[in-house]
């Protein structure tokens, strides 16, 4: 089964002042965000990606930049409008604080499976869409590389916690459970059988060790040996 790794877009100017941004034009990453994307770019370096699918969002495109710059051999990156930001509709561009008045809030956190944002979509059509778009790259990249192939997806917050919630096999309702932060890495590998998820919202330690892992269609009974070559100090990631 091939690999693929959803990154998060670092921080943006909208972010650090409390804006939801969602499809504005225009929206960069600020001095910490390219930081943050460039310490993402260093963390997949050592692993050799076949492919980089972003978000046409400008945020995004720039984090994708900075994780093919780290690569020994550019992959191909290309966008697909499938990975794009939730539509949020008359929410878009409005603070978060004010948003958390309106009455759909309550309803955004407990269930959002119901919810459709106003002028919007669905969380629900997001989620099918997202979902849907990766397992196509999934399974492109597995039948042109091999199972132990590792491609990297640049999206967005809920997009992210959207897939990994499929991918858990947990409702949607529970998707606020999950979180997704600037520039994180979350690991999943899709099988014959189930999606395996390797790792979510990590920040922090080298992934080379992805290059080396062996990949199993079965769940190993009892844990597995895990992904350690025998040294020590080898980073390990937490979840």
């Amino acid at each position: 089964m091939a690999t693929v790794l959803l990154v998060r877009h670092g921080r943006t100017t909208a972010n650090a002042t409390g804006l939801l941004a969602g499809r504005t034009a225009g929206v960069s990453l600020d001095r910490l965000g390219r930081d943050q994307a460039r310490l993402t770019g260093g963390r997949i370096a050592g692993v050799p990606v076949v492919g980089v699918v972003s978000s046409p969002l400008q945020r995004c495109t720039e984090t994708a930049r900075a994780i093919v710059d780290r690569q020994r051999a550019a992959p191909p990156s290309s966008v697909d409008p499938d990975l794009t930001e939730c539509d949020y509709g008359q929410w878009q561009g409005r603070r978060l604080s004010d948003l958390a008045t309106e009455e759909l809030w309550p309803m955004v956190q407990s269930q959002p499976s119901a919810v459709v944002f106003p002028g919007g979509e669905s969380l629900a059509g997001m989620q099918a869409r997202s979902v849907a778009a990766i397992r196509r790259h999934d399974a492109a990249v597995e039948a042109e590389h091999g199972p132990g192939a590792v491609w990297v997806a640049v999206s967005h917050g809920d997009i992210i916690k959207s897939i990994l919630a499929d991918a858990l096999g947990m409702h949607l309702d529970l998707f606020q459970r999950l979180e997704a932060g600037p520039a994180s890495v979350s690991i999943v590998s899709y099988g014959a059988s189930r999606p395996r998820v390797w790792a979510t919202n990590t920040d922090s330690g080298e992934l080379s060790w992805l290059a080396k892992a062996v990949h199993s269609g079965d769940a190993a009974v009892g844990g597995g040996a895990g992904n350690s070559d025998g040294d020590s100090r080898t980073p390990r990631i937490i979840t």
